[in-house]
């Protein structure tokens, strides 16, 4: 399949917006290729072995982001920096619940995570990578998005000044500033 371009998204997301449940069925396939990416990109990241496959986080992250009540989408940058924080999300809930069910906690099953088996050192890392970055987002909101949106996201520096409306340096100088806060947070 062809490259969509952007406007073809961008209006898919507008009518999916707007409650039209058509356009569902119609964006997955001019998108599926980006998610794709951003879920390898996810578990990457995670402990070699990792038998999550990159389709099952596709498939989770698309039905909560486009089955679930409407979200007014402004474009498809939009829509996969909202992917890339979901699909971390989805790896964060995993960790947690894996580590209350270390403590004795109820079992609760996600979906689409049959595969998953992350290693407990993994579910620390992840989830104390989720507590600082709501640390961050607390005291440098932009900078946290920032770290979101790059880091989780899969988006460039320019992708990343065009969705927040500001210049490609600030993004770098942030981009950099968070990264040794988040360094900081995580060496303690």
């Amino acid at each position: 399949m062809a490259e969509p371009l952007p406007n073809e998204v961008t209006e898919l997301l507008r009518r999916l917006s707007a409650g039209d449940r058509s356009a569902e069925n119609e964006l997955l396939p001019h998108v599926y290729g980006e998610l794709k990416r951003l879920a390898v990109v996810q578990l990457r990241r995670e402990r070699p072995g990792h038998t999550l496959q990159a389709t099952a986080l596709v498939h989770e992250a698309y039905m909560r982001l486009a089955i679930n009540k409407p979200i007014p989408w402004h474009n498809r940058l939009h829509f996969l920096a909202m992917a890339g924080k979901l699909m971390r999300q989805i790896l964060v809930d995993h960790g947690r619940r894996r580590n209350a069910e270390k403590r004795g906690g109820p079992e609760e099953r996600i979906p689409f995570d049959d595969n998953i088996d992350v290693s407990d050192e993994q579910c620390v890392l992840v989830t104390g990578l989720d507590d600082a970055l709501k640390r961050l987002a607390k005291e440098e909101p932009r900078k946290a998005e920032i770290v979101e949106l790059r880091y989780f996201g899969g988006l460039t520096e320019e992708e990343i000044a065009e969705l927040l409306g500001i210049s490609v340096r600030t993004v770098k100088r942030d981009w950099a500033l968070a990264k040794a806060w988040l360094y900081g947070e995580l060496s303690t």
